[in-house]
């Protein structure tokens, strides 16, 4: 087992040798691509299968999973059980996560990046004008685009694609970025993540979308996009071309703010239009099927849902 082999991309020659020579099985595990796609390194091709490790999940935690903590402290093991997860946030996402970024000797203006991962964090599960974000972190457009490259490449952030397959609608075209890990948004952000209000509904969606992701990389699930028209209609989720997938983050959801699913579930390929809520129950409007969150997980992990 070799941990952090980006860090020294020439051992990848010798893994390659001693598999070839005498059947050596390995484990390689690292934080970060960038290096070795970008080095013109031994990439194994052929000889190595990809694998992804994400924070715990919903399934992983079972009778230990409570969603105010997930929502506050996140999902990396040792945060989620330590008796200091404020301590542990900040020395994680204000140290670690900025020196690790920095080893990858991808940027070597600390002040800047710094600003722009707070810039980042306050984008989280939004659609991101980049030139807005240089206006906030005083850099320059392009050097915005090239953090964002840095943080997808380090597994920092997920860029959730476009579904433009509506014919009825003209949908737009750009991703959704989303931190890795709720937690680490939060402490990002600089601000308490509470029910009830903005941050916590956007916590929700990131934490669900967490889900669907481990989901896709562990269980075979089904990849992840999201829909938005340019007429402005828009929908959370869209789990290949058949599932429609709405979160809020509160009890008793009506009508209007199904408009969305509604809408998109107009077009052929979509056969499910589902709300994930805090609902206590599952019910129906309409066409669409509001599920309580927990009820959602523990279908969509025991393979009860078609999806």
């Amino acid at each position: 087992m070799i941990d952090e082999v980006q860090r020294l991309p020439e051992i990848l020659n010798e893994v390659h040798r001693l598999i070839e020579g005498r059947g050596i099985r390995f484990l390689l595990t690292g934080s970060s691509a960038r290096k070795l796609r970008r080095g013109g390194v031994n990439l194994l091709g052929g000889r190595a299968r990809t694998r992804h490790l994400h924070p715990l999940t919903y399934r992983e935690l079972g009778s230990r999973f409570e969603l105010g903590r997930a929502i506050a402290r996140g999902l990396l093991p040792s945060i989620y059980f330590s008796d200091d997860p404020d301590a542990d946030l900040e020395a994680y996402a204000g140290a670690y996560l900025q020196q690790e970024i920095l080893a990858e000797g991808a940027t070597r203006n600390v002040p800047a990046f710094s600003r722009f991962l707070r810039v980042a964090a306050a984008c989280n599960a939004t659609v991101v004008n980049f030139t807005a974000v240089a206006s906030d972190a005083q850099v320059p457009r392009t050097t915005v685009y090239e953090y964002f490259d840095i943080l997808r490449d380090t597994l920092v952030l997920h860029a959730v694609p476009a579904w433009t397959r509506s014919s009825a609608r003209k949908p737009l075209v750009s991703p959704k970025y989303y931190f890795f890990d709720v937690g680490v948004a939060s402490w990002l952000q600089g601000r308490p993540v509470r029910k009830g209000t903005p941050e916590f509904g956007a916590a929700f969606e990131t934490w669900l979308l967490h889900e669907l992701v481990c989901h896709r990389d562990y269980a075979g699930g089904a990849p992840v996009s999201h829909w938005r028209s340019a007429s402005g209609y828009e929908v959370d989720f869209v789990l290949g071309d058949h599932t429609a997938i709405e979160v809020k983050a509160k009890e008793n959801v009506g009508p209007r703010e199904l408009r969305g699913l509604a809408a998109l579930a107009e077009e052929r390929p979509i056969k499910h239009a589902l709300c994930i809520s805090l609902d206590p129950r599952p019910r129906r409007v309409g066409g669409v099927r509001i599920l309580p969150y927990g009820e959602f997980l523990d279908a969509l992990w025991g393979g009860a849902l078609d999806v």
